[in-house]
């Protein structure tokens, strides 16, 4: 049902709103000039790639992301809504980072399965603590969203889609990106020990500079993504601070940079980490002017056969 009021007590609530929705704006505009800029490598490295389960990780990654943002702007903007709209809108806001969340995770468990070797035991592993973690989240999600719904307000004119959360709930709702923390701090990990493994073989391997460099490539993109993982955690954990209930110049501000970080996080990050290791694979190929494409990680060491993942 549709709330109306011209209570002067929700000015400071509309301001603040404001000053949020310009956060709004640059985290669209962030994901749109990101896409934009990558377009060209996006049509080379995607497109026209052979069908595979990156490919369309990338894709739904990319243009969720996109689909999101503006969904986003609709749920905060003076748009006038119906209150199922309001529900939908609140539901896509609720779900999107659980589901791009998991995808991110199945593209960091193909990355780092390649870097064991294509070891069947790691991504077994790995598989079963994602799995783990992500229905923890989907878990918490459900709880924490039991009986809540969108509702459409009318404050002073201005029209804003909200909902129905109690403090239970809000806390559930931050709280759903702790699983992901758990699965995040251990592919970093993961990560970081065979990176360390293999830049000790490779120092005794005169011929290992370019798989050093892949190597260099993935833990560039990995170390950026798991940073500003990190500092949306620290942010969403830290909006259960009785503080940030206030409507102060600087909760606005503190709101607005934890949802510009979000979207760099899922919808800029996430699918660089795919362009970036094919761009570099595409360069290898015109350096060395191979005539095909390398879709496959290859890590082989002397002494080891030669396994990869397509990433």
């Amino acid at each position: 049902m549709t709330y109306v009021s011209n209570d002067p007590s929700y000015w400071p609530y509309l301001e603040w709103s404001r000053r949020y929705n310009y956060f709004i704006v640059a985290s669209l505009t962030m994901v749109i000039y990101d896409w934009v800029l990558t377009l060209a490598q996006e049509f080379e490295l995607i497109w026209r790639q052979r069908y595979s389960l990156m490919n369309v990780l990338y894709v739904c990654v990319r243009y969720i992301g996109i689909l999101f943002s503006i969904v986003y702007i609709l749920a905060n903007f003076q748009v006038s809504i119906t209150d199922s709209v309001s529900n939908t809108i609140w539901f896509i806001q609720a779900w999107t980072p659980v589901i791009i969340n998991t995808m991110l995770g199945v593209i960091m468990t193909t990355r780092i399965h390649a870097m064991y070797q294509g070891s069947r035991r790691i991504l077994i592993f790995l598989l079963v603590v994602l799995l783990a973690c992500t229905i923890t989240s989907v878990v918490m999600t459900v709880i924490g969203n039991v009986g809540v719904s969108g509702v459409e307000n009318i404050l002073s004119g201005n029209h804003q889609c909200s909902e129905n959360m109690n403090a239970e709930d809000r806390r559930l709702n931050a709280e759903t990106t702790v699983p992901t923390t758990v699965w995040e701090i251990l592919a970093l990990c993961l990560a970081v020990w065979i990176v360390i493994k293999h830049f000790r073989e490779l120092q005794k391997s005169p011929t290992g500079a370019n798989i050093r460099d892949c190597f260099v490539v993935l833990m560039r993109s990995h170390m950026l993504y798991f940073i500003t993982f990190a500092i949306v955690s620290c942010f969403n954990l830290g909006t259960l601070s009785p503080n940030m209930s206030s409507l102060s110049v600087g909760v606005s501000f503190y709101y607005g940079i934890g949802e510009v970080a979000q979207a760099m996080q899922m919808f800029v990050l996430g699918p660089r980490l795919i362009l970036s290791l094919r761009e570099y694979h595409a360069q290898l190929v015109v350096n060395s002017d191979e005539g095909t494409y390398i879709t496959t990680m290859d890590f082989n060491l002397p002494g080891h056969a030669s396994t990869g993942g397509s990433v």
